[in-house]
C-alpha cells in the first residue's frame, strides 16, 4: 500500500487538477453546488451498489468519484471566500475529537452503545435542538426510518429485547388487517406505514440493515425473473402467454441456482 507521503502527494495532485479544470474547462467552470447535487447523490448510490456487489475495484472507482465531488464543492466554496478544503478537513477533525472524549479525553466507555449515547448527548450540547435534527429530510423513507430509530435509541428511547419489537410488529399487522377489512385507503396506508416502521425496527434489533436486506432480495428476484425470461425465450414463448404453473417450473429452477 501507499505511504503517508504518497497519499498526501496523490491528494495534492487531485487539488491541482481541480484548480486547472475549474480554470480551463467550460463544463467544470460552469458548475455550482446546486448543479452538482443530483450528481453527488447518484454517485453515492453507485458506491452503494458496488459495496453490495462486493466489487472492491468498483468501490475504489466510486470513492474516487465522491472524493472529486468533495474537492469540487470545496473549490467552489473557496471562490466565494466561504471555506476551502483545509477548512473542511479541519472541521471534521475537530468534530471527531470532540465527539470521542473516550479517546481524546477522560471519559470511560464500556461498549459501542455507550459510545453512540455519548455521541448524541454531545451533539445536543453543540446546539442541536433535537436528536432528530441530523436526519436529512430528503433521505429515502426506509433509510430515514432506520436513522430515526437509531437516533432515538442513542438517548435511551428504545425497546429492551427483540421479542418486544416482534410482538409490536405482530400487533401492527393485526391492526393493518382490521383496517383492510374496512376498505378505508387512508387508514390502511397509515397502518401499513406502522408495519413497515416496526419491521425496520426489528431488523435493527437483529443487527440487520433493512435497506441492504431489501436490496439483496431485489437483486435475487431480478436474477430469477431474468432467468425465467431467458428460458421462456428458449422455448419460443412469451411470458404473457404462459400460465403461472409453467412459470413456476422455471422459477423453481432459478431458485435452485441461487
Amino acid at each position: 500500500m501507499n505511504t503517508r507521503e504518497e497519499k498526501l502527494k496523490a491528494f495534492d495532485r487531485l487539488l491541482t487538477i481541480m484548480d486547472e479544470l475549474r480554470e480551463e474547462c467550460p463544463w467544470d467552470r460552469k458548475q455550482t453546488m446546486e448543479s452538482l447535487r443530483h450528481l453527488t447523490i447518484e454517485e453515492t448510490y453507485e458506491l452503494g451498489d458496488a459495496i453490495l456487489d462486493n466489487d472492491l475495484k468498483e468501490v475504489q472507482g466510486e470513492l474516487g468519484d465522491l472524493l472529486l465531488h468533495i474537492v469540487f464543492y470545496a473549490k467552489i466554496g473557496s471562490e466565494s471566500g466561504s471555506f476551502d478544503i483545509a477548512d473542511v478537513a479541519n472541521g471534521i477533525c475537530e468534530k471527531l475529537i470532540n465527539r470521542h472524549p473516550h479517546i481524546y479525553g477522560d471519559v470511560k466507555v464500556e461498549n459501542e452503545e455507550e459510545v453512540k449515547q455519548n455521541w448524541e448527548k454531545i451533539k445536543l450540547k453543540e446546539g442541536k435542538k433535537s436528536v432528530l435534527q441530523g436526519v436529512p429530510k430528503s433521505l429515502p423513507a426506509m433509510v430515514k426510518a432506520n436513522r430515526i430509530q437509531d437516533k432515538v435509541a442513542g438517548v435511551g428511547f428504545d425497546w429492551e429485547q427483540p421479542e418486544q419489537v416482534f410482538e409490536k410488529l405482530q400487533e401492527e399487522l393485526g391492526e393493518l388487517q382490521e383496517e383492510v377489512s374496512t376498505g378505508d385507503k387512508d387508514r390502511i396506508e397509515s397502518e401499513f406505514g406502522d408495519v413497515l416502521f416496526s419491521i425496520i425496527n426489528y431488523a435493527r434489533f437483529l443487527g440487520i440493515n433493512p435497506e441492504n436486506a431489501l436490496e439483496r432480495t431485489n437483486k435475487k428476484f431480478s436474477k430469477r425473473f431474468q432467468f425465467l425470461e431467458i428460458e421462456a425465450q428458449k422455448q419460443g414463448k412469451a411470458l404473457k402467454d404462459m400460465s403461472l404453473a409453467e412459470m413456476d417450473i422455471y422459477w423453481n429452477k432459478a431458485k435452485e441456482m441461487d
